[in-house]
């Protein structure tokens, strides 16, 4: 059962374009069309204002949290052209590195998986993917641009887990981990990039959705022995697309809804996939035993639901 734990009042003045928690539960951090990203408390079901960070000078469209090992990291990017990273010193958020070298809206942004180091992905509408790295030695963060990822522009970017599966439950402890990512675009592809030395390679080009593929995740893969990613679209479906070697790719689609789809997102184990669009729902859905999705929840308008169809 679905229900609902908790109804925070933001502040925001504007459109709220995500909320993202931190790894450990505590805090929430959400961003808006107001220019601001804000930082919550919501420890035990309360939820305190901490920081309200001012920087962007245009609306901000998606934030991530990098994992606590790093230290409190907060990235957000805007139609600015901005990325900024923000870190939390003595409880208030300081901005901790700028990165302006895109030529048009920075519409995504995900940290890498931890194993990988401290790496940043953006995507943005000047059809570019910037990967920010950071470098301990020097202090400074190493950019690498994938140019002309996606014609007309780049929409989001999802790393794909550190640890690479090997088929019978097993993962490949041995080889060094890959990275890859996968994007989504305004060419209405999927595309898969893998590092090859110094530089950025285009692995997979993934064609089904018939529209500007909204969002894209890469599910984890604990306990999984293949490769598993969800895409949605303005052309209202999800599709599912798997593979066992990142090369050869077969798609399922989930299902077509009734608007526009703007997220999908996977649960921690990567058996629940949560999808959200135009129709102002939140649905949920997992995997039967014969391999077919179904909708385990349909929730409305912030209240829960279960759908028992």
């Amino acid at each position: 059962m679905v229900s609902l734990l908790n109804s925070i009042d933001t502040g925001h003045e504007d459109m709220i374009h995500d909320a993202e928690v931190d790894y450990y539960g505590l805090r929430l951090a959400t961003c808006s069309s107001d220019n601001s990203v804000k930082v919550y408390d919501i420890k035990n079901g309360a939820s305190t204002l901490l920081d309200d960070l001012k920087g962007h000078f245009g609306p901000v469209w998606q934030i991530a949290w990098s994992h606590p090992k790093f230290g409190n990291l907060l990235a957000s990017c805007s139609y600015d052209r901005k990325v900024i990273i923000w870190k939390e010193q003595q409880r208030k958020w300081l901005k901790y590195y700028e990165y302006a070298n895109h030529d048009s809206s920075v519409n995504s942004v995900q940290f890498a998986p931890s194993e990988l180091g401290l790496i940043l992905a953006c995507g943005s509408s000047d059809g570019s993917i910037s990967i920010l790295t950071y470098n301990p030695e020097t202090n400074n963060w190493d950019a690498k641009k994938i140019q002309n990822a996606h014609a007309i522009g780049c929409n989001a970017v999802s790393w794909a887990t550190a640890i690479t599966p090997i088929g019978n439950g097993e993962t490949d402890l041995q080889s060094p981990p890959v990275k890859r990512l996968v994007s989504g675009g305004c060419d209405n592809l999927v595309k898969i990039w893998r590092e090859d030395g110094d530089r950025w390679v285009e692995e997979s080009k993934l064609e089904v959705h018939s529209d500007w593929v909204r969002d894209v995740a890469w599910a984890p893969s604990v306990g999984l022995h293949r490769y598993t990613i969800a895409s949605c679209s303005q052309d209202r479906r999800v599709v599912i697309w798997t593979s066992n070697d990142c090369i050869n790719w077969n798609s399922n689609v989930l299902h077509t809804f009734d608007d526009v789809v703007w997220n999908v997102s996977w649960s921690l184990n990567g058996n629940i996939l949560a999808v959200s669009g135009g129709d102002n729902k939140i649905t949920l859905w997992d995997q039967n035993t014969e391999g077919v999705w179904q909708c385990i929840s349909d929730v409305a308008k912030g209240q829960g639901q279960i759908n028992n169809q």
